[in-house]
């Protein structure tokens, strides 16, 4: 296998101008990943056992050279013995380089998404929940802008655009609406979901902030968007599809998690 997948290649890219035009392949979404680019790919694991093997096969199918990097949180079920056997199976792919990390102790998302932060050593740094709500395949698009030197950030957006998304909750949407709105309110940043699991940075930036990073559970989506807005990076926000879970099945972040999100939003817009 190349260092990139064919239909990501600079030979494969001038074919396409050939045969369609520069503007064509531009207005469709073509463009080049250059041979020595690295993603990393950040999944953090708690009681994941069920979808974690699905995910990682959806992960490693991104025609793109990458380091996969699973840090279970203290799982209570198998999800560290999937994650070992897992690396067994795929870890002499070079295509795939697989990392993994462990806490001994239950430390929540924020943590868990800092130790994987630590380790990534990619041009870009993306974050990927372990479960099936976001679809993979959309890591190409969402790399776009930062590979054409326009953005330092990406947001992938779950209510910008027309990507599909399952139907669920009112309330829990309401309430993400409702964080995103107030977190706009003290970055002057106009995202349209800044809770997305999808957030991608260039490793340089994402270095930058990494010192500053102090929550270790669902705080962390606030807190790095405050130190994003600070910072002065370029953010540039794309809509993704999404495919929620239920409470029955696995979603975990709840009302706490909402109160904790507007106690940080509010302290790291005043006092951080």
């Amino acid at each position: 296998m190349d260092s990139v997948a064919p239909s990501y290649s600079a030979a494969w890219y001038e074919q396409m101008c050939v045969l369609l035009g520069e503007s064509t392949c531009k207005a469709l979404g073509f463009f080049v990943i250059p041979e020595d680019f690295l993603l990393s790919v950040v999944i953090p694991v708690y009681n994941e056992e069920k979808t974690l093997a699905t995910i990682l096969l959806a992960v490693r199918n991104v025609p793109i050279r990458k380091e996969i990097i699973l840090v279970d949180d203290c799982s209570k079920d198998a999800s560290r013995d999937v994650m070992k056997e897992l690396a067994e199976k795929y870890g002499d792919d070079p295509q795939n380089q697989m990392k993994l990390c462990y806490h001994e102790v239950n430390r929540g998302k924020g943590a868990a998404l800092r130790t994987g932060f630590a380790e990534a050593t990619g041009n870009v740094v993306i974050v990927q929940d372990a479960d099936l709500e976001y679809d993979p395949n959309e890591y190409t698009r969402l790399l776009k802008p930062i590979l054409d030197g326009k953005a330092d950030v990406v947001y992938g957006s779950r209510f910008l655009g027309d990507q599909p998304h399952r139907v669920l909750y009112f309330w829990h949407s309401m309430g993400n609406q409702f964080l995103t709105f107030l977190s706009n309110c003290f970055t002057n940043l106009n995202l349209t979901d800044m809770e997305t699991c999808y957030k991608l940075f260039r490793r340089e930036c994402l270095q930058e902030i990494l010192p500053q990073l102090q929550q270790d559970r669902f705080g962390f989506e606030p807190e790095v968007t405050a130190r994003v807005a600070k910072a002065g990076f370029r953010v540039y926000e794309m809509s993704v599809s999404y495919s929620g879970r239920s409470y029955a099945e696995g979603k975990k972040i709840g009302w706490k998690d909402g109160c904790k999100a507007i106690w940080c939003i509010l302290k790291y817009g005043f006092w951080a």
